[in-house]
């Protein structure tokens, strides 16, 4: 049964660090594009990141560019999102999610397998 579970979510003051773990039970990460949404309370998921299969590419909504890096350890059969100068805005539950391609808008949630979700929470 494919299933994703994600890690690192946490409380951070602003400016601050964070790195989320997506690590695949039963299917092999590295065959499927990779992307992490997230839902802050009262606004739509929005699609942060997404990492395409094998050695592709990555793309970022502008809202993080600059500030987020999502990385593949294949060997670990894990995806990574490294969330660095967080903002208070960036404060949401997120969520990996599984494709066999990135959404066309980034922003868009469009998946096809869902992780549980891991809450960021960036305060003073």
């Amino acid at each position: 049964q494919l299933q994703v579970v994600e890690s690192g979510g946490g409380l951070v003051q602003p400016g601050g660090s964070l790195r989320l773990s997506c690590t695949g039970s039963g299917f092999d990460l590295d065959l499927h594009a990779i992307g992490y949404v997230r839902q802050a309370p009262g606004k739509a998921r929005e699609g942060v990141s997404c990492i395409l299969s094998g050695g592709g590419s990555a793309n970022y909504a502008e809202s993080v560019k600059g500030r987020f890096t999502i990385s593949r350890d294949n060997a670990k059969n894990t995806v990574y999102l490294q969330m660095n100068s967080l903002k208070p805005e960036d404060t949401a539950v997120y969520t990996c999610a599984v494709a066999w391609g990135c959404p066309y808008n980034i922003t868009w949630p469009e998946y096809d397998y869902w992780g549980q979700g891991t809450q960021v929470t960036v305060s003073s």
